[in-house]
């Protein structure tokens, strides 16, 4: 282990791998062809009567195989080795629990990372169970003196921050379990399905439990008074796709509650960046929730909360230091307009005759969501307020999206004279026909905007024409 230690603090990683892989091949051999509790090295040194106990020298074996193991975990995660270090940090954190070798603080904060590379992987069962060990062992830090030396006074300073953190994972969980279960749900314009609905209702009524039993053996944390512990707190949040408003909506809560508490401690003084990620978070809860929502109204509401949360951020930063940061929140911010639009359109669509407030809605949502659209294009001019003729990777897929959804929105926007509509219907024609002759001159740009960039092909072919018409009735009044 120590040789391990050693070439691994040298970034020699492949060497230490090579001594630590074989520390774990001698504790194997030894067990198997042997199995007594070894002499510990300071026993050369004892007197007869001071002869450690078989218990003791096997809790110190135990222990030096743990730390084998822990360090293994960080030599694969070097390695670029993931899954197998996902499995060795696992099995490192179950040992720490079996033999009581470990800091409350530090053991649940290598939980909850844990719980992250679950959820990359879809494995929500998995990913639930770190998150309720992470929870129950953190809370009892402080009041159980652990079997290594008590944590230190910095451990108990930043205590706050480890559990705002904690809830942070919880958060990633929620949002990630919900997001799941929309792709399954929704069909090829971005609704929800009813007919994969009620088919994946009764799939589930149909394995209910079976796989899950055989998958929880595998990765139960610790004794028995603490898994009593982990079950109840792991009772509080479902680890199965919700198929429903319902089910959804209890996660969210879960979600909502945990976003408060990181919110506590990663406050805007101090902590920007975070605190705007945490209400992004938010955000996008209320996002995916709203997709299970079937009532429009309902669901317009439910990003207008979105829209309340972030235009404050917004207006609050100061793009010269937090560009990224502004560039995501006015895309967020125009996207969200753009759906509160399309869902006014969808209820104005139900009335016999469009109202004069409905008409006002319409056009205020289409024009807040055009600004926030030409914020975030105007970010990318240079100094000289040009715009670049040839768009950097990162922000090519966005970029187009803004100019086509703007296209999109000036055709949407209803004028009460017909000149006006004219008007909207060229600067419709010209954004779609931007997306058009960048895509001749620029032909490696065409897979990031493939959908987009047929349909502003048609509409370049038929705006035109249905501008000509207009121009025609409005001709005998000129």
């Amino acid at each position: 282990n120590n040789l391990g230690i050693l070439w691994s603090q040298r970034d020699e990683i492949e060497t230490a791998q090579t001594y630590l892989e074989s520390a774990e091949a001698l504790y194997n051999q030894y067990m198997k062809e042997d199995g007594n509790p070894p002499l510990d090295p300071s026993e050369h040194f004892m007197a007869e009567e001071e002869k450690l106990t078989d218990q003791e020298r096997s809790k110190r074996f135990e222990k030096a195989y743990t730390h084998t193991l822990y360090y293994l975990a960080q030599v694969y995660q070097h390695l670029d080795m993931i899954e197998k270090a996902a499995q060795y940090c696992h099995t490192t954190l179950k040992r720490q629990l079996e033999y009581c070798g470990y800091y409350p603080v530090e053991w649940a904060r290598n939980a909850a990372t844990l719980s992250q590379y679950y959820l990359s992987k879809e494995c929500f069962m998995e990913a639930r169970h770190c998150l309720a060990a992470a929870s129950v062992i953190f809370s009892q830090a402080g009041n159980v003196p652990s079997a290594e030396d008590n944590e230190t006074e910095q451990d108990q300073h930043d205590l706050p921050e480890r559990k705002a953190e904690i809830a942070r994972c919880w958060i990633k969980y929620c949002l990630n379990l919900l997001q799941s279960a929309r792709k399954l749900l929704e069909d090829n314009i971005g609704e929800l399905d009813p007919d994969r609905q009620l088919e994946l209702k009764a799939q589930r009524k149909k394995e209910e439990d079976e796989k899950e039993k055989g998958r929880k053996k595998a990765v139960l944390f610790g004794t028995s008074d603490i898994c009593d512990s982990v079950l109840a707190m792991e009772e509080k949040v479902s680890s199965v796709y919700p198929l429903d408003f319902q089910e959804a909506r209890e996660i969210f809560l879960v979600g909502q509650n945990y976003v408060q508490e990181a919110k506590e401690f990663f406050q805007v003084d101090g902590y920007v960046t975070d605190h705007i990620e945490i209400v992004q978070d938010h955000s996008a809860l209320f996002k995916v929730l709203a997709f299970f929502e079937e009532d429009y109204e309902r669901r317009c509401k439910m990003h207008k909360r979105r829209i309340d949360m972030l235009e404050p951020i917004y207006a609050d930063l100061n793009p010269q230091y937090y560009l990224l940061i502004c560039r995501q929140l006015q895309c967020e911010l125009a996207d969200t307009y753009y759906e509160m639009m399309d869902l006014k359109v969808a209820i104005g669509n139900r009335l016999e005759k469009l109202d004069s407030h409905t008409v006002k809605k319409i056009n205020s949502l289409a024009q807040f969501a055009i600004k926030y659209y030409e914020l975030f294009l105007d970010s990318l001019r240079n100094p000289d307020k040009v715009f670049p003729e040839k768009l950097e990777e990162d922000v090519l897929r966005p970029a187009m999206v803004a100019k086509f959804h703007i296209a999109r929105l000036y055709g949407k926007l209803i004028a009460s004279d017909s000149k006006k509509q004219l008007e909207n219907m060229q600067t419709s024609l010209e954004y779609y026909s931007f997306l058009v002759d960048y895509c001749e001159k620029y032909p490696d740009a065409v897979p990031a905007i493939e959908t987009e960039l047929e349909l502003s092909k048609e509409m370049v072919t038929l705006l035109p024409a249905s501008m000509e018409r207009l121009r025609a009735k409005l001709s005998p009044c000129v």
